[in-house]
């Protein structure tokens, strides 16, 4: 060891945020195994090894209790050895008695080596885990660099994520360079380092691209309340304004449909329904079947299902796509739906009267 190696530890140290008393310690630790195995019979030996942080110098040294009677020297060592080293020894402390072997800096810089780089390995597994831990339920902009096998590689700078099949939206191409925002759905320490989970299919994604590109909703002045996904195809996001001189509904639209269509071309033309949230699930119920108009909604508490009416030419409307209205309307709300048009309901009261 030398001070060039002392100075190059602490660029590691300054470098890769690695604790300097940590690296010491777990090095001089490392030179204690590497002395047993290369100078020793056997473990039992109690031995201490010592770096000087400023120089390199090492020292290892014996490790002995003392004791009247000595029955095992390598171990143990009488009172009066102990005192022929210092006067000062009494019945059992621990006496360091030097044991350096002369050609030890060549086993000691290999072990020094081994554990310094595995220290690397885990400082920068650990820095990388804490830098996504705190993006994780949020957004980042990743480079698509590969396919494979249904999965999508993507760079995140400092780490590869892997975007799942069931995380890719349906009918979205994901081209070698092309640029992707991603939601962070969960961020875990494994053995092999920090592995980071992301979506394109999280309603996560889309509330948090409203709260990047609304003002008012990052201001907390306009709140997300519920959103419904089927991704790729469309969304509905119910919101509310906490002033009553803003309007939530507007916020979310932009001047000239500007900021919710910056929404949609992030999510290849993702249709979004805007919601007006209310406290009343009548009209949440009747607002949240957008564009279609409703008549009539009537609860029932105890089953939480809702039977609405509709007119007869908003019935394909309210109900949607191979019912996908309806069907984002009851996950938005919480709420079962059941449609009807006017003159289904009428007839079916005619019947039962």
């Amino acid at each position: 060891m030398n001070e060039e190696f002392i100075e190059a530890l602490r660029e590691i140290v300054k470098e890769k945020g690695i604790s300097e008393d940590l690296l010491f310690t777990t090095i001089e630790d490392a030179l204690v195994a590497a002395y047993k195995k290369n100078y020793t019979t056997g473990s039992t030996q109690n031995v201490k090894v010592t770096m000087n942080r400023a120089n390199g110098e090492i020292h290892v040294y014996s490790q002995k209790n003392v004791v009247v009677n000595v029955e095992n020297d390598v171990e143990e060592i009488s009172l009066e050895e102990a005192r022929e080293v210092n006067p000062r020894y009494q019945l059992e402390d621990i006496v360091d008695i030097e044991v350096t072997p002369k050609k030890f800096g060549r086993v000691a810089a290999q072990a020094a080596k081994q554990v310094v780089i595995q220290r690397i390995k885990e400082a920068e597994r650990s820095i990388i885990y804490n830098e996504f831990i705190t993006k994780e339920y949020d957004i980042i902009t990743g480079t698509v660099i590969r396919k494979d096998k249904g999965n999508v590689f993507v760079d995140l700078g400092k780490i590869e994520a892997v975007l799942g099949p069931n995380e890719q939206m349906s009918g979205e191409a994901y081209n070698f360079n092309d640029k992707l925002k991603l939601y962070i759905v969960e961020v875990k320490n494994t053995t092999k380092g920090a592995q980071v989970v992301v979506s394109r299919t999280h309603p996560g994604l889309v509330k948090r691209l409203f709260e990047l590109e609304v003002p008012e909703i990052f201001d907390g002045v306009v709140e997300i309340k519920s959103i419904a996904r089927e991704a790729g195809s469309r969304t509905k996001i119910s919101v509310h304004s906490n002033d009553e001189n803003v309007d939530a509904m507007g916020s979310c639209v932009g001047p000239k449909g500007s900021r919710v269509q910056s929404i949609v071309n992030e999510l290849k033309n993702e249709k979004i329904d805007i919601i007006k949230w209310s406290k009343l699930p009548e009209q949440y119920i009747s607002n949240s079947l957008s564009p279609a108009k409703v008549l009539d909604v009537t609860l029932d508490e105890e089953s939480k299902s809702a039977k609405v009416i509709v007119d007869d030419n908003q019935l394909s409307l309210a109900i949607g796509k191979e019912g996908q209205n309806v069907r984002l309307a009851a996950k938005l709300t919480g709420w079962k739906i059941d449609i009807k048009s006017k003159s289904q309901s009428e007839s079916l009261n005619n019947r039962n009267e």
